[in-house]
């Protein structure tokens, strides 16, 4: 059985009264939702054939009905369908000139808490797969190498190793033309055995720091897309919302909040390369993260230039209004966009 416009009119108008007062909802409800369109009894049926399919449920024998999951994600669905072509209007987002992007982020976590009363996320910006720009070995002692390597952005990571073999001033150099003809452009996941082994072979007697070097850059690669910097705001809001505010759900939602290797799992979500929207909409057990099962979690990427990349969260309950917050994180996105563009200039 396929939904039909007025199944639809109907689950929508379900939907829509249950997030705003967070009761089932009964047919009379629906009628006057609808300006009497259809009768009681008419609205009575389509919401038993939506329980039967599995978009709503009905909590207790005599109470109306609530979404389901599946009933939130059809919601979802048509709102990213429907807005996805619509150009989002800009709202109000105070800018101060701050020195760090840190202290941005920060205010602009809190702000996005207050203007949708949910809690929300903000992670630091990361470049979406690290490619090596060039890598510098340079002596600094007789048995101690520095390595430099720049990553995409100008990132520069500096790593001393210490090697058990003598290399002069011509081998060092052979070594560093060497190790940046071969790896320059590459992600630590393209560096693979085949690279490897024509690099050793090309190296000859100095394989071995060749492969000291190689283990370093993936280990500089690795660290600096792990040590990803996430700052909340408005947790507390969890409290106003009754499904949310049990003693042990919210003890453990708060303590998530605070843990950036648990909400990493959200970020890592949203730098999916199958999502082409650059939106995230998890419901329920949707959710990759256990304490956020009675959630609905939004995340969004934003750009700071090419590659840059940091990502937006907003977790509340399935009740959410997620029209708000989606229109809310898309204008966002292009603020920060444009925010970044400016501070170029």
């Amino acid at each position: 059985m396929e939904l039909d416009e007025r199944k639809v009119t109907i689950l929508k108008a379900i939907i829509r009264n249950y997030m705003d007062t967070g009761e089932p909802v009964g047919s009379r409800t629906i009628s006057k939702y609808v300006d009497n369109k259809w009768s009681s009894a008419t609205i009575r049926n389509e919401m038993s054939d939506l329980e039967e399919m599995g978009y709503i449920i009905q909590p207790h024998t005599s109470a109306g009905r609530i979404p389901s999951d599946k009933g939130y994600r059809f919601y979802v669905d048509q709102i990213l369908q429907e807005k996805n072509n619509e150009v989002s209007e800009m709202q109000e987002l105070m800018f101060r000139k701050v020195d760090r992007l840190e202290s941005v982020l920060k205010k602009l976590a809190k702000l996005l808490a207050n203007d949708t009363n949910y809690a929300a996320l903000i992670s630091g910006p990361k470049y979406h797969q690290n490619k090596l720009k060039f890598i510098q070995l340079s002596r600094v002692d007789r048995d101690k190498l520095l390595i430099v390597t720049v990553l995409e952005g100008n990132l520069i990571k500096n790593t001393i190793v210490n090697v058990a073999e003598e290399i002069d001033e011509e081998e060092l150099l052979n070594l560093n033309i060497l190790l940046n003809s071969n790896l320059n452009g590459l992600t630590v996941e393209e560096i693979n055995l085949e690279v490897i082994s024509r690099m050793k072979q090309q190296a000859g007697p100095h394989a071995g720091v060749v492969d000291l070097v190689l283990n370093q850059v993936a280990e500089v690669i690795r660290a600096d897309a792990e040590n990803l910097q996430i700052y909340t705001s408005g947790a507390t809001n969890i409290f106003k919302y009754p499904e949310l505010s049990d003693n042990q759900k919210a003890s453990e939602l708060l303590g998530t909040l605070e843990h950036t290797e648990l909400l990493q799992k959200l970020v890592n979500g949203a730098d999916d390369p199958e999502n082409n929207t650059g939106i995230q909409v998890y419901i329920g057990e949707e959710t990759p993260v256990q304490a956020m099962h009675d959630c609905s979690v939004i995340t969004a990427n934003y750009e700071l230039g090419e590659g840059i990349r940091g990502t937006i969260g907003i977790i509340g309950p399935k009740r959410m209004d997620y029209e708000k917050v989606l229109k809310t994180l898309r204008t966002l996105m292009t603020q920060l966009d444009a925010a970044f563009k400016k501070e170029e200039r």
